[in-house]
């Protein structure tokens, strides 16, 4: 199961607990993007072996060579059909509607973060209506929003190829 952990600045010892198999995604809306922190966090990524990507900055990702980009949402944008990505660049997308899945299809994204599974905000879908979601899609589903060790196991009983948050891996002891 694939593990995406969202992180807003730079901290070695939240991505020094992760194992090789999670995926860092920077995302930060409230500051300007700093290429200079971008670069420490691929790099240090790249040195413990996990892939690297930023959140709303195609162009950034591919100049920046990173591993990926993830459109959030509220970005319905087609731009980055145009251009031109390294064999193996990722692009995720996150979706809490029917009318959110089929833009990120438009997108041509690899995977739908779909949210909230569990965590009770405006997004709220709660577990059934996560499930029947996630059926309309041929994408790969990852299940977002309130992922704890308490209902971790429940994710099983969907058919998410994976999951991410934010406090899920900064409680984490380490790999």
């Amino acid at each position: 199961m694939n593990r995406y952990y969202f992180i807003k600045k730079f901290d070695q010892s939240h991505i020094d607990k992760q194992d090789k198999k999670t995926i860092i995604i920077f995302r930060n809306y409230d500051n300007k993007i700093d290429k200079k922190i971008i670069l420490t966090i691929k790099n240090y990524c790249k040195k413990k072996g996990n892939k690297f990507l930023i959140s709303n900055n195609i162009k950034l990702a591919i100049k920046l060579n990173l591993d990926g980009a993830y459109i959030p949402s509220f970005n319905k944008d087609k731009k980055h059909l145009s251009y031109s990505f390294k064999k193996n660049f990722i692009i995720l997308g996150s979706a809490h509607n029917t009318y959110e899945i089929r833009t990120k299809e438009l997108q041509s994204v690899n995977a739908i973060f779909l949210s909230s599974i569990f965590k009770k905000n405006k997004n709220y879908l709660g577990f059934y209506k996560f499930k029947s979601l996630s059926l309309l899609s041929n994408k790969p589903v990852i299940a977002l929003g309130g992922i704890s060790d308490n209902n971790f196991k429940k994710l099983a009983l969907t058919n998410c190829h994976g999951f991410a948050g934010i406090s899920f891996f900064e409680q984490k002891k380490g790999p």
